[in-house]
């Protein structure tokens, strides 16, 4: 397993070693002593224990995000696709942070097998890139949904650029997602770095 920084310090792609032959491939998905041990190498601290896994189904063209967690049950996510392809964002959201507003991609797909480390303080959203797209979560703290928020998945101050036109240039959005604020909307609900 290698952990490769990212542009914003604290998220991880995560490249698991995979062993193929001519039967098939394996590969360990998690393992917590080498994870931990990755990210200690990096200076990065190691996160609460994952307690629950969640597990998504959507067709191309379906963004889900910018979603978060304010404590007490903020969220660390692990993630990856177990089929399709996605197109996998996070964006520190934490006041008062040097890279406050910024945002990476990141392609995760079933056959790169890779993994994005997302910490607590940052917004998450995914943009499903064929269908039938499987996308994995393990968390550091259950669903609470007084404690959930989202951002506007297209807002202007974030920018994020979404690789739209590989399906078909308009996204299926909920309406909670559709509805919600942008990052310096009066009001908004932010976690501190």
């Amino acid at each position: 397993m290698k952990l490769l920084p990212t542009a914003l310090p604290g998220v991880v792609i995560v490249e698991p070693t995979v062993f193929g032959d001519d039967r098939g491939w394996f590969m360990e998905s998690w393992n917590q002593a080498r994870f931990d041990a990755g990210l200690r190498e990096q200076g990065l601290p190691v996160p609460r224990p994952f307690v629950q896994d969640n597990h998504s189904c959507s067709r191309a063209g379906v963004l889900r995000g910018l979603h978060y967690q304010l404590p007490p049950h903020p969220q660390g996510k692990l993630v990856r696709v177990v089929r399709g392809a996605a197109f996998d964002v996070a964006v520190d959201i934490r006041a008062g942070s040097p890279t406050f507003g910024q945002w990476i991609g990141v392609e995760l797909t079933a056959a790169n097998h890779r993994q994005l480390w997302i910490p607590e303080g940052f917004a998450h959203g995914f943009l499903a890139l064929e269908d039938d797209t499987h996308f994995l979560y393990k968390t550091t703290d259950v669903y609470a949904r007084e404690c959930e928020r989202s951002l506007r998945w297209d807002d202007a101050a974030i920018g994020i650029v979404w690789p739209l036109g590989q399906v078909g240039g308009t996204p299926t959005v909920a309406s909670k997602d559709a509805g919600a604020p942008g990052l310096h909307d009066p009001g908004v609900d932010l976690p501190l770095s």
